[in-house]
């Protein structure tokens, strides 16, 4: 094996001889670049954001005391966790969605209706 080494490396050095280097040629791309993703202007959810969208979507509800928003990777909702009144406990779950210009309660009436609320269309 150590006596083709140098061999190897010989017959490469004698193959380049005499030849001069190649110029790079230009190709043209003919894939269009990737359109850059969208930047979302959305605050991030978390439990401000979320005590806010509850208030303004279910009014009759007690108030969320404590709020725990997370978003998957590559997910389109985020899923909170809250507590309502003087609960200090994250018994309750729902789901906030994007929408164009803010965030939303998704199944806002069936969450309004599980807390005591009539559901105010927007």
């Amino acid at each position: 094996m150590k006596k083709l080494v140098p061999l190897f490396a010989a017959i490469t050095v004698l193959a380049g001889c005499g030849e001069e280097a190649a110029e790079p040629v230009a190709t043209e791309t003919t894939a269009a670049a990737p359109a850059p993703e969208p930047t979302s202007t959305l605050p991030a959810p978390d439990q401000g954001l979320f005590t806010e969208v509850f208030a303004e979507t279910c009014p009759d509800a007690e108030p969320v005391s404590n709020a725990v928003c997370r978003r998957a990777m590559g997910a389109d909702n985020v899923t909170c966790e809250f507590g309502l009144g003087e609960d200090q406990y994250l018994r309750h779950e729902a789901q906030l969605s994007a929408t164009e210009d803010n965030w939303e309660l998704a199944d806002a009436p069936a969450i309004c209706a599980e807390h005591g609320s009539h559901h105010v269309d927007q």
